[in-house]
């Protein structure tokens, strides 16, 4: 794994990455990754760090609360979106940023989205990855994924869903205690009017076999300047990597310079 550094915020030792662009110091990405996984896992592995880098911007990623090599609690009312979203915002202030490109897959694209509506001024444009309508309407029934998370015999779980994020825990050796706290808060819903006030240039990007998104092009009629892009052929766990998905970014990042 790279070698990351840490800034502190409320009571938790948060770890990031902060790599230049290639030519230089470039327009500045906050990457927020999703529910179970890490920056490394969400953002290093797949290439996106490279990508983003070779491109000409500034790659900014961060392990959320409760994940990865960030400090853990075992505390619900800890894992909010609101608070998740704070502690992106402090790495941008740590960092001396005033306004930057944020992007998030899944659970990272809700936190992005309500830190757009939190600090807007410091958030130029958005990119959602891995969440569409269900950022609105809910993505189903995660309690018994908490369950899973829990159990001490992953063979007893029956739960499909809840089966696959146990195997993505164990595969990442995630803290599940502090997963299951963080997955009872961490989705909180927002209202049609809410994502309409969001109004930064967004794009939406859902894999077409991704059975937990929900529609992204029902998002984007709901927002002021936002548009859908389906990845074509790709589940949940591997939309995140897929070259079509990174080239869209791309272009769309340079419709959109700061």
């Amino acid at each position: 794994p790279p070698e990351v550094a840490f800034f502190s915020h409320e009571g938790f030792d948060l770890a990031y990455l902060d790599r230049p662009a290639v030519s230089g110091q470039g327009d500045p990405i906050l990457l927020i990754h999703g529910f179970a996984s890490s920056q490394l896992v969400n953002w290093v592995s797949p290439g996106w760090m490279k990508t983003l880098t070779e491109a000409g911007y500034r790659a900014i990623s961060f392990d959320n609360r409760g994940h990865g090599q960030s400090s853990k609690s075992y505390e619900p009312a800890d894992y909010t979106p609101e608070k998740m979203a704070g502690d992106g915002s402090a790495l941008l202030d740590h960092l001396g940023i005033e306004r930057a490109h944020i992007m998030g897959y899944s659970m990272g694209a809700r936190i992005s989205a309500f830190l757009a509506l939190a600090e807007p001024d410091k958030v130029a444009t958005l990119v959602f990855g891995g969440l569409g309508i269900g950022m609105v309407d809910g993505v189903g029934d995660w309690d018994p994924i908490a369950d899973a998370l829990l159990a001490p015999d992953p063979s007893a779980t029956t739960h499909r869903r809840g089966q696959s994020f146990r195997a993505f825990a164990d595969q990442t050796r995630s803290d599940r205690k502090a997963l299951a706290a963080c997955i009872s808060t961490s989705r909180t819903l927002l209202t049609d009017a809410e994502v309409a006030r969001i109004t930064q240039p967004t794009l939406i990007a859902v894999g077409t076999k991704d059975d937990i998104a929900g529609d992204p092009e029902a998002l984007a009629r709901l927002m002021p300047n936002a548009e859908s892009f389906a990845i074509e052929g790709r589940d949940h766990m591997l939309a995140v990597g897929d070259k079509t998905f990174k080239q869209r970014v791309l272009d769309f990042l340079a419709e959109n310079p700061l």
